[in-house]
């Protein structure tokens, strides 16, 4: 089947997390998304490798997109290597989307920096994506060439240079943030995690001029066709 999306996460509600509302929104305007999760979740401090796969099913359903594929490549232990962005490559080419969403992987890892995992899930997808479009490569398929890879799970230091507005879908990205029960509703945590990302979300909204947003990074220029029809979007 083909999908017009792919979002790309390391932990099962990373795509939820950082790309929630455009999955729901792309769903809305007809496009058809998908997630690849790389790791089943097992070290989080809260559910199993079992809970958490129904979590994802479940969230999946709220924002209206397919789980095309959950690896188990370890939680905490996911690294780049040749037979990973091979797997990853063949469900590029077997998906044939036109944007891949992914962690930001040009950070250290520590404090404040990012999670190890999303630093290697970036990585892994831009090589998978490499792999993916290389006629010569040994992967099932014709090649096929992603269009756009955008960037979430920002570090502190670095800026989005556009904001998609979750706004209208606020509330069913919430949703979908709360079927993960075993990490953003456990009693168990002190931290009350859906207000902390709803107020990071917040934050991307203002810095765009819209109340509720998701930021992401180009690494290449965004081609304008017209700078005025441009500016008119906000």
């Amino acid at each position: 089947m083909t999908y017009n999306l792919l979002s790309i996460g390391a932990h099962p509600d990373d795509v939820e997390v950082g790309t929630g509302g455009v999955l729901i929104d792309q769903h809305k305007r007809g496009k058809k998304t998908g997630i690849v999760i790389l790791t089943e979740g097992e070290m989080g401090t809260g559910g199993t490798a079992e809970i958490r796969s129904q979590e994802i099913k479940d969230a999946a359903r709220i924002m209206g997109t397919d789980v095309v594929k959950v690896f188990n490549w370890g939680d905490t232990k996911l690294e780049d290597s040749y037979s990973h962005r091979l797997e990853l490559a063949r469900v590029i080419r077997k998906c044939r989307p036109k944007i891949i969403l992914c962690p930001y992987p040009h950070v250290g890892h520590g404090r404040r920096q990012s999670h190890p995992d999303h630093v290697a899930s970036g990585v892994i997808t831009v090589n998978a994506a490499n792999l993916a479009a290389l006629k010569k490569a040994d992967i099932e398929g014709d090649p096929h060439l992603v269009s756009r890879i955008f960037y979430y799970f920002l570090p502190p230091q670095v800026l989005p240079n556009f904001v998609v507005d979750i706004t209208p879908h606020y509330d069913q990205w919430i949703d979908a943030l709360s079927a993960h029960r075993s990490q953003f509703l456990n009693p168990e945590k002190s931290r009350n995690y859906i207000d902390h990302l709803a107020a990071m979300s917040r934050s991307f909204g203002l810095q765009a001029r819209c109340e509720y947003g998701h930021g992401f990074l180009a690494l290449e220029p965004i081609l304008v066709n017209d700078i005025m029809a441009f500016a008119e979007e906000r």
